[in-house]
């Protein structure tokens, strides 16, 4: 009988309501951030290993960020890093999160994800390839493991052990539990991660809402499973206005709150001037991909080549290293949007 009830129990705490989740987002206010990634840390790797966690970029460009109005950042862990020190590796998100804290940002942290280098190691990362956009981002898990199920063993403690530990921490807005499931290739071999994904997260049930960010309209078996089992609906856009009216007209439908987690690319006319508007008339959180030109390269469009001179207009990322804008018109637009709201 207990078994029984247990059981229940464990079902009746998997997804939010409606009512829970909207409840949840009214509280929020309007949320404008970005992709962080610091500047001194090629991927998610070098940020996270004890060698080259930088406290003092992490600091300084956090507080670049809370200066223009931003509230809420996105953040990329790996597994790996966990497996090495995991012990070691909660202290530093403990660390990141109060840093956070003190510039009046919220995290949302992102656990697995299928985009760009198929293997990863630890220790001493690669150098970026000049002009070459995220020429060192690497998976997580690996290709290896993706593609092996009885490889999974160590996944689920990294993810259970990441969303006990911080279950109850109100410095975190949202679990985005899997970047881009289906990326590089991998499709529909990505559909049987992404449920083990769901069962973790719902066997460890934290007190903040799980999501996964639709994010390609040729995966409809992805993308439904990824809206009817998230709390908040997530979503990638990088389209032009159109685009991404169509998009937001597409998910308010279901009734939850929505939250854009990766938008801007300007010379895909995605930007801050035309979007901002349109995601704080639909009341949609919006953030966008880089924050400070760094080791990623992201200035750089999708694809670039070696040796790929500094483009005249940037594709992601709104200030360099020294704190001085790409675009001070844009700068100032971010900052008199979110004061007004």
């Amino acid at each position: 009988m207990l078994s029984l009830l247990s059981f229940s129990s464990f079902a009746q705490q998997k997804k939010w309501t409606l009512q829970k989740a909207n409840q949840w987002y009214q509280k929020q206010g309007w949320l404008v951030g970005a992709d962080f990634l610091p500047s001194t840390a090629i991927n998610q790797l070098e940020m996270w290993q004890a060698a080259t966690f930088d406290t003092l970029t992490i600091n300084k460009e956090l507080g670049m960020a809370a200066g223009i109005g931003m509230n809420v950042m996105r953040v990329y862990l790996h597994d790996l890093a966990w497996k090495d020190d995991a012990v070691g590796f909660k202290n530093r998100m403990n660390q990141f999160l109060a840093i956070a804290e003190k510039n009046k940002i919220k995290i949302i942290f992102c656990i697995l994800d299928d985009c760009w280098n198929p293997e990863a190691k630890l220790g001493k990362q690669p150098d970026p390839k000049p002009g070459v956009h995220n020429s060192g981002w690497v998976r997580s898990p690996t290709m290896k493991i993706h593609d092996d199920p009885k490889a999974w063993g160590d996944l689920e403690k990294y993810v259970k052990d990441i969303l006990i530990s911080f279950k109850n921490d109100n410095r975190i807005l949202l679990w985005d539990l899997y970047n881009e499931p289906g990326n590089n290739g991998y499709g529909l071999g990505s559909l049987a991660l992404l449920k083990k994904m769901y069962e973790w997260a719902w066997a460890a049930r934290p007190a903040q809402p799980l999501s996964t960010g639709v994010w390609f309209t040729e995966q409809p078996l992805i993308n439904a499973y990824q809206i009817e089992n998230s709390d908040v609906i997530t979503f990638h856009n990088y389209g032009d206005t159109i685009e991404l009216k169509k998009g937001l007209d597409t998910l308010i439908k279901f009734g939850r709150p929505v939250i854009c987690t990766e938008y801007m690319a300007r010379t895909n006319n995605s930007k801050f001037m035309t979007h901002l508007p349109i995601f704080k008339r639909y009341h949609v959180a919006a953030i966008n991909w880089g924050l400070v030109s760094g080791k990623s390269n992201t200035i750089f469009p999708w694809g670039s080549k070696p040796g790929t001179p500094e483009p005249t207009i940037w594709f992601h990322d709104v200030f360099r290293k020294d704190g001085t804008p790409f675009n001070k018109e844009e700068v100032t637009f971010i900052k008199n949007i979110t004061s007004s709201h």
